[in-house]
């Protein structure tokens, strides 16, 4: 009889394959085996693919400004420290909207803010088509870069969606997944930026427009179409709050400035800074480009290894040594800029942005790893862990703008990066001694399995 009962609920929960986007999905056991190899995990696959799409093209769309300063030549009269700024405003905007947008998951239901969040990138879109040229004041091009903070808000909502979709044994993979497939949306809009600045030169920044404008409308169709609300997720209102009482909120907050602040933040300033440091090498904005891409590029597509491992050796324990190899980069880097060593200096950078995207991959997998410790799996853990990564992935975001900002410093006090890349070293120091000490360190109040 509870055979029949269990296959009974499975198949009526089975009916969003066929007709995806029907209805909200009233019965979702994703740590019910039977259930999950019946139904759960060809849905959840589907609501990954098409929220790995949409977050992509927020991420391009966030990371927008990183490329639009190599079009803004002598003609616009900015300096760079100006647009140092620049490149900033967008990050700072965009780690303040991930709140706001981890609460929209609960309130509006996962597939619908998705489509709402796509749509809403058509407002920095549009905003640079109309206002970039010559002789555009300095203040509109603020204004219009903090619009481009709505793609960082996706990155929030796409990951509390897709965390209530999978069983805990599988967390580190999918959210790798879906965070790394976003991630590369920035290494993206680099090499449409590259293109369009190899083809039509550095006077045609709107080509860029004409490639995003109807990415934007289109994966918000397909959103539409294929994705699912998830009922459950409308408990999770008041669990930011719970959450914010939480020491290992802070503690989280804390290493993923470390992790994904790095990446950001080395994202939109990597080409900016290749072209004040070493100006002889790349004088022009397309020999810029041709570097800037890889970096996030390669950190991008080792996140879900990051996570990957983390599922198999544990999230503390990778996101440890990934900042002791964090430190080792940046030391690399250091010295490169002490020896005016171009090859050493991009080695040290490309594994800086490699070991950043592992760190993202490991630490979001200590998230829900903490809450299923403290709670054990189910929806109270799935609940408090998605409410997590709205204020780590907030608060994380915050450290591109410190990264922009201490290049922006460095530069304005010396001319070069040395200050602001021993202050990187010193903050993975930081940061890997608090994970040992709060994670790893023998003590019986250690949170097991995290």
């Amino acid at each position: 009889m509870t055979t029949t009962t269990t296959t009974t609920t499975t198949t009526s929960t089975a009916g969003p394959i066929a007709a995806p986007g029907s209805g909200p999905l009233d019965d979702w056991r994703p740590e019910d085996e039977a259930f999950w190899a019946q139904a759960g995990a060809g849905i959840a696959r589907r609501n990954l693919i098409f929220s790995v799409l949409s977050e992509h093209i927020g991420f391009s769309v966030w990371s927008l400004w990183s490329v639009i300063v190599l079009f803004l030549g002598p003609a616009y009269g900015f300096d760079p420290a100006q647009k140092f700024t620049l490149t900033a405003v967008p990050t700072l905007v965009g780690g303040a909207m991930r709140i706001p947008y981890t609460f929209a998951v609960a309130r509006f239901g996962g597939r619908n803010w998705t489509v709402v969040s796509a749509l809403l990138l058509l407002l920095p879109t549009t905003a640079i088509a109309i206002v970039l040229e010559p002789g555009v004041s300095y203040g509109t091009l603020l204004a219009v870069a903090a619009l481009a903070g709505v793609g960082g808000g996706n990155f929030a909502s796409s990951m509390a969606n897709i965390n209530a979709f999978y069983p805990q044994r599988l967390k580190g993979w999918a959210l790798g997944i879906n965070a790394g497939g976003g991630n590369l949306g920035v290494p993206a809009v680099q090499l449409v930026g590259l293109a369009v600045l190899a083809t039509a030169g550095a006077g045609h920044p709107r080509l860029l427009l004409v490639v995003y404008i109807p990415l934007i409308v289109l994966a918000a169709l397909l959103s539409a179409r294929y994705m699912d609300n998830l009922p459950a997720l409308r408990n999770d209102k008041g669990a930011m709050r719970e959450v914010a009482r939480e020491p290992h909120a802070w503690v989280m907050s804390l290493l993923y400035i470390g992790t994904f602040g790095s990446f950001i933040g080395f994202g939109f300033a990597f080409g900016q800074v290749l072209q004040v440091q070493f100006h002889a090498e790349f004088a022009t904005p397309v020999k810029a480009a041709y570097l800037t891409f890889l970096g996030p590029l390669l950190g991008s597509l080792v996140r879900p290894v990051g996570g990957w491992f983390a599922d198999r050796w544990g999230g503390a324990r990778v996101t440890f040594w990934n900042f002791v190899a964090m430190a080792g980069a940046a030391l690399v880097v250091y010295l490169a800029s002490r020896q005016e060593s171009l090859g050493l200096f991009l080695t040290g950078f490309v594994l800086l942005f490699v070991f950043s995207g592992l760190g993202n991959g490991s630490a979001y997998k200590m998230i829900p790893a903490i809450f299923a410790a403290k709670l054990g799996p189910g929806p109270a853990a799935r609940r408090k862990s998605g409410a997590l990564m709205g204020i780590a992935g907030a608060i994380g975001a915050l450290g591109g703008v410190l990264v922009n900002i201490a290049f922006r410093e460095s530069f304005l006090n010396s001319g070069r990066g040395d200050a602001a890349y021993l202050a990187f070293l010193a903050f993975y120091g930081l940061c890997l001694v608090v994970t040992w000490a709060v994670y790893l360190r023998p003590s019986a109040r250690r949170l097991a399995g995290v």
